[in-house]
């Protein structure tokens, strides 16, 4: 390779390893799943490697505008696979750093609770929303990137908000909220009474449970405290006892449970007017490898 070459690739690289962390990022909040956004960042460096930097104004845009693109046509794919999903599905868990937890709006918009509002929208209203609302991308930049005017990006903007609006949670929690929550959840579980788990469950909570017709779980939504409260009474297993411990899953305190060392289950929750409303269970092992490290997530 000439000299030349040499040099472009390692500006290629040093502009690509830069934004690494942004560009997964922007794929796991469209895809909802670590595994994919890594996928995703191997094609983007791929089509990032032949391009001619001396047409690049803005690097970071481009590397976005390509890393969207993939996830984009990766995302129509998965709305697929989900169809045919053996039970509830949920977003792939990260363990996160502290400092995520700091940046109050990234943390919101990687939690499962916020992930799975997205699921709700169509893959382009996703994009746009994501690029928008968390990015900061300008409209212009975002009609080249999904392939659209930015008179309609605009409208797809705000009926996106409109409808993320509705369904995202009433009030943010704090982590002391979060935690208290936790902690009584982490409580009924470790001696079987279940009072202090119930002060905190709201009357309509929901538990899912994602085993992904591999580990056991529910295969539809747990409504109400008491079927909830049922679901705890049985996860206290003398024979096998489960070891819970906090983390930083998705930038919010979590739960971990290991069996005998390994990681069986990854507990989130969804707060609402300091109740619980949602508990996320992801049992699924093959979900389950980014809780082993953390991931850097980025704005």
């Amino acid at each position: 390779m000439s000299t030349g070459g040499e040099q472009r690739l390692d500006a290629a690289t040093e502009a690509f390893v830069t934004h690494r962390n942004l560009l997964f990022t922007v794929a796991y909040e469209l895809l909802g799943s670590a595994a994919d956004a890594e996928d995703v960042l191997q094609e983007t460096w791929m089509r990032w490697a032949g391009v001619d930097l001396g047409t690049v104004r803005d690097r970071r845009a481009y590397l976005v505008r390509i890393a969207t693109r993939q996830a984009l046509g990766r995302l129509r794919t998965l709305g697929r696979r989900r169809e045919s999903y053996v039970g509830p599905w949920l977003p792939e868990p990260l363990l996160t750093s502290p400092d995520v937890a700091e940046d109050v709006e990234l943390a919101d918009s990687v939690s499962t609770a916020m992930l799975l509002v997205l699921e709700t929208l169509q893959p382009a209203e996703r994009a746009v929303f994501v690029l928008r609302e968390v990015f900061a991308v300008d409209y212009d930049e975002i009609a080249e990137t999904v392939g659209k005017t930015p008179a309609a990006v605009r409208q797809i903007a705000h009926r996106a908000r409109a409808h993320v609006a509705a369904r995202r949670p009433r009030g943010s929690a704090s982590p002391a909220e979060i935690r208290n929550a936790l902690a009584a959840f982490q409580g009924a579980v470790e001696t079987g009474d279940l009072r202090g788990l119930l002060g905190i469950l709201a009357p309509d909570v929901v538990m899912l449970g994602d085993g992904g017709g591999v580990a056991k779980a529910a295969l539809t939504p747990l409504v109400g405290p008491d079927q909830v409260a049922a679901l705890v009474a049985r996860l206290r297993t003398p024979g096998a006892p489960a070891v819970l411990e906090q983390a930083q899953i998705n930038g919010h305190p979590a739960l971990i449970f290991r069996i005998d060392g390994a990681i069986s289950t990854v507990l989130t929750v969804r707060i609402d007017d300091g109740l619980i409303t949602g508990l996320y269970a992801v049992r699924n092992p093959e979900k389950l490898s980014h809780v082993e490290r953390e991931t850097p997530v980025s704005r």
